[in-house]
């Protein structure tokens, strides 16, 4: 037996003569392990799915046929990562077919020439394990794109914030208060904004550039201590659209999902439900749910930091101002959100560091992956396998 193989062959067959001979055939270089009916091996996988290499499947059996274990296969998502060799008395095009469209790897007859079964046991064995190790070179790409992404992303946020006399963690308030109220958004039944967890992390992360345009606001003006005079003021009105004009004239990738839902953000996070903001004055859903969402961690956040013009206020003070209507008027949804999740916004927000932005990149990858359309179930769960080892190993 050739121990570098610690994975088992699961032979599912009715017939105990041809599990005895295709245990004989394999039994120099496999372990392997019997199952007399389709409900067995069901059981057998689902209690041992890891430690199976391979199942050899008959096609006619009794209690549940081939056909009937390679659907329930497909349904639990194992056909993806445990390559099936369908045996069978029968050879009609029609069966093969059938068995193929189900996900079978190879067919072999019941003849059991040793030599075929070793090569197509060996050739499905092999074809996995390289497939697996295309989703692991795929998913560690994903990963470092995505990883890069976000660095550059906070590196920009953060000289803003550094500007702007704030800590980075203003920065990490906002995304980790954004993908609170998007998360309580989605669970709502009958909601009106059709989100995916994607979409949830690409806002959280692009909503550390809400205030890029602030690195175009005089100093002394964004810093000043105490009351703005009206002339400051809509000098630093003015940062919301300048933001969205620098990304918008990127030289490149200015079409990019990340660019143009920052963009979003960035001119009208400044905007009210009732129309009373700024820019453009909309009022509504006229204002993305992205700038609305922002809009509101943003203000959040500001009421309970300490600024040069301004003591912190409390957390359940700044629920009461914002739900009060001091601070403008919101959507009413998100507010049922903030009032829902301010528990746990108090508890997110109590962080006094910037290790939490690791585990945002990997939310973010995780809804990218959760949602890519060409991926398996199986080719998912392995990604994401992969990326919290890869976490694992890294330093941020």
């Amino acid at each position: 037996m050739d121990q570098s193989i610690n994975k088992s062959i699961l032979i599912v067959d009715d017939n105990a003569f041809n599990r005895m001979r295709l245990v004989d055939i394999l039994a120099n270089k496999y372990d392997t392990i019997e199952a007399e009916n389709g409900v067995e091996a069901i059981k057998i996988m689902g209690e041992r799915t890891r430690d199976i290499l391979l199942v050899i499947l008959d096609i006619v059996m009794p209690e549940m046929d081939g056909y009937e274990v390679l659907a329930k296969m497909n349904k639990e998502g194992w056909i993806d990562y445990i390559p099936v060799i369908m045996v069978s008395g029968e050879d009609e095009t029609n069966n093969i077919k059938r068995a193929y469209d189900l996900g079978a790897t190879e067919f072999i007859s019941k003849s059991l020439d040793d030599e075929i079964v070793h090569k197509r046991v060996a050739n499905a064995i092999e074809f996995y394990r390289k497939q697996r190790h295309l989703t692991n070179m795929i998913s560690k790409q994903l990963f470092a794109r995505e990883h890069i992404s976000n660095l550059m992303v906070n590196i920009l946020s953060h000289i803003v914030e550094f500007r702007n006399g704030e800590s980075g963690l203003h920065v990490l308030h906002i995304g980790t208060i954004t993908e609170i109220l998007l998360n309580k958004l989605m669970a709502m039944e009958e909601s009106p904004y059709e989100l995916t967890r994607s979409e949830v992390a690409m806002i959280s992360t692009a909503s550390a550039l809400h205030d890029i345009g602030k690195i175009s606001i005089p100093e002394e003006v964004l810093n000043k201590p105490g009351r703005l005079t009206d002339e400051e003021f809509e000098i630093i009105k003015q940062h919301s659209a300048v933001g969205a004009e620098m990304l918008a004239d990127l030289p490149f990738h200015n079409d990019e999902k990340l660019v143009t839902t920052a963009h979003d953000i960035c001119r009208w996070h400044h905007e009210r439900w009732d129309g009373g903001g700024y820019p453009d004055g909309l009022r509504g859903d006229e204002i993305p749910i992205s700038a609305q969402v922002v809009a509101l961690a943003d203000v959040y956040d500001a009421l309970t930091s300490e600024r040069v013009y301004k003591p912190a206020y409390s957390h359940q003070k700044a629920v009461d101002m914002i739900l009060g209507g001091e601070c403008g008027a919101f959507n009413p949804l998100l507010l049922d959100c903030l009032l829902e999740a301010r528990d746990e916004i108090k508890d997110a927000v109590n962080i006094q560091s910037l290790t939490g932005v690791s585990e945002r990149e990997l939310n973010s990858m995780a809804a990218e992956i959760d949602s890519n359309e060409f991926l398996s179930d199986g080719e998912k769960a392995d990604m994401l396998r992969d990326i919290w080892n890869l976490a694992n190993d890294m330093s941020y």
